[in-house]
């Protein structure tokens, strides 16, 4: 029987410890890694990595733009990446955050989340603003797959303030709603309060602050992006999450790209990052505490 994404989740967070890096071959990137701003530069970087810390690290999330904007060639790096990724043991959270409606939701779902894809990922990031709703395919998808989809509820760019923070014509919070919804979905796939992580996730800044939202209900694991050199440090999770810290899943990239190339210094920056992380007490401690 295969393992639920949650569980897959919660068997490598407990081995590896509560982090996620984040592999964005960006041009500066490559430049400061002395690479060629082409598709062999970016395999370098991207294989390089995922060779140097595949061992250690739980989860790896590829952007996909940065592998898009070298076309096909760097598609064919990217199908690469994902292989050696399942290789290491570890798990892919690819970065595509797609979002849209019926026939064209479903092939996103279909290239990302089935069997035997060339680009199919343990888990990938959604957009819900066409509507949570829209993503019914591909969270269904997912459960049936046993992958995991992550949804964007609130970002750290300043342009989402005006769109997550307004309110629905029910009086809910734009971000709060979705939120409600993904814990809805878990509670329908048979994850509620209690049981196992679900499978679906949601992504959240490190960097937003006390906002009052309420993640009491998702029993899912929450991505939180920003940490490093975007700003946010460990402490700045229990002021965004507080009692949900536990359901956390840490995400650096550039903190330990910058690192590289060589293979010693990105496994120093990784151990660095990942040490901060379980130095907080209570990030990651669903993830560990339902394997015992």
């Amino acid at each position: 029987m295969t393992l639920s994404y949650g569980d897959r989740l919660t068997a490598a967070v407990a081995e590896r410890g509560p982090l996620c890096v984040g592999i964005d071959p960006h041009p500066a990137i490559l430049s400061a890694w002395d690479l060629p701003a082409d598709a062999a530069g970016l395999e370098r970087c991207a294989r390089g990595l995922v060779e140097a810390l595949g061992e250690t690290v739980p989860v790896f999330k590829p952007q996909s733009a940065f592998f898009e904007a070298h076309g096909a060639a760097g598609i064919a790096v990217l199908e690469r990446t994902l292989t050696d990724i399942a290789d290491s043991g570890a798990l892919s959270l690819l970065d595509v955050k797609r979002g849209d409606i019926g026939s064209t939701m479903d092939a996103y779902a279909a290239a990302y989340l089935s069997d035997g894809s060339p680009l199919a990922a343990d888990a990938i990031t959604l957009s819900p603003y066409l509507g949570f709703g829209s993503l019914r395919g591909a969270i269904d998808l997912a459960a049936e797959q046993a992958r995991g989809v992550y949804v964007l509820a609130l970002t750290s760019n300043p342009e989402a303030l005006e769109l997550q923070h307004a309110v629905t014509a029910r009086g809910v919070g734009v971000a709060q709603s979705i939120i409600d919804a993904a814990a809805e979905a878990n509670s329908r796939a048979g994850s509620g309060a209690g049981a196992q992580l679900g499978h679906v996730g949601l992504v959240v800044g490190a960097t937003i602050g006390r906002t009052g939202i309420d993640f009491a209900a998702v029993n899912g694991s929450i991505l939180a992006p920003g940490l490093g050199a975007q700003g946010a440090g460990a402490a700045d999770l229990i002021d965004v999450f507080g009692s949900a810290l536990p359901l956390v899943l840490p995400s650096m990239s550039r903190e330990v790209l910058s690192a590289g190339p060589e293979p010693e210094a990105l496994r120093a920056a990784a151990r660095r990052a990942a040490g901060e992380m379980k130095a907080l007490s209570g990030v990651g401690v669903s993830f560990q505490s339902s394997r015992k």
